[in-house]
């Protein structure tokens, strides 16, 4: 699979967050655009194979399907760029700032969203032939994980709020790796399966994701969700992109960052050897 050792691919992981940070304000836009639309298709195949088959199982194995294709076609998600955009700043590349930092992360925010809304419309459309009639059993379901997924962190309160947020870290925690993992091979089918393996943890284990929450919530509100488009903002969102940005930018970012790009310095074994040998002949 022509494996990559860390201390090589978390070099890649520093190149291309100073990419993010030089592109053009049109590229960054359809390039996020482009990436919340096919993740947001993703979600959408999910829950579909899921309702389908009766086994969320199966709809999870299959909906990293849309992750690998958007990362091979170079298209960039707000929960990636979380991870790689600070480490241009904090390997001092000239002209790395934190503002550079922010304005990637607003653009690619308003073009993941308005990939997944894009989405969201039509696949309300499919599901109700255009507003027509009833949703189906589909679209019974995406209305149902909007209601459960605001609604009922909104019934815990506070414990709610945090196990919203934990989720959220947890989530980026293992999309980030999938990120991280495209850059450990160079072959197509050795980043396929290392992107493939946390996105499955992710989806499976309900971790929640900012940009297919972008797609899920809205598309619910569509489809007869009974919760509000606040509900939404507060009791997932907004709590979702914090989670997704500290799960990623800590538990990825820093700690490759950390230790296979900038190591601490290594053990002098023939020192302790000399003075233990001192020791034992004193």
């Amino acid at each position: 699979m022509a494996y990559v050792v860390p201390a090589e691919f978390v070099s890649k992981m520093v190149d291309a967050g100073e990419s993010k940070l030089v592109m053009s304000t049109r590229d960054t836009l359809i390039r996020a655009y482009m990436a919340g639309a096919i993740l947001a298709l993703a979600a959408a195949f999910a829950v579909t194979v899921t309702v389908n088959t009766g086994n969320a199982l199966i709809g999870a194995l299959l909906f990293p399907v849309g992750f690998c294709l958007l990362y091979l076609m170079g298209f960039d998600l707000l929960t990636g760029v979380f991870t790689l955009a600070p480490l241009a700043v904090l390997d001092r590349r000239p002209g790395a700032t934190w503002t550079g930092v922010l304005r990637n992360w607003g653009l690619v925010f308003v073009g993941n969203f308005a990939g997944a809304i894009t989405v969201a419309v039509f696949m309300a459309i499919v599901l109700t032939f255009g507003f027509s009639e009833a949703p189906n059993a589909v679209g019974q379901k995406l209305g149902s994980i909007g209601e459960g997924r605001t609604l009922g962190y909104a019934a815990h309160g506070g414990a709610g709020m945090l196990t919203l947020f934990i989720r959220g870290v947890m989530c980026n925690w293992m999309v980030s790796t999938g990120v991280v993992a495209a850059m450990m091979s160079t072959s197509v089918s050795g980043k396929v399966i290392g992107m493939w393996m946390p996105i499955l943890v992710f989806f499976y284990m309900g971790f929640e994701h900012s940009i297919v929450n972008m797609f899920l919530f809205p598309a619910g509100l569509m489809l007869g969700g009974h919760f509000t488009f606040m509900d939404y903002l507060l009791w997932n969102e907004i709590p979702t992109v914090v989670g997704n940005l500290v799960g990623g930018l800590t538990f990825v970012g820093a700690t490759l960052y950390a230790t296979h790009y900038k190591t601490a310095p290594k053990r002098d074994l023939t020192t302790r050897a000399d003075t233990r040998a001192k020791r034992a002949a004193a």
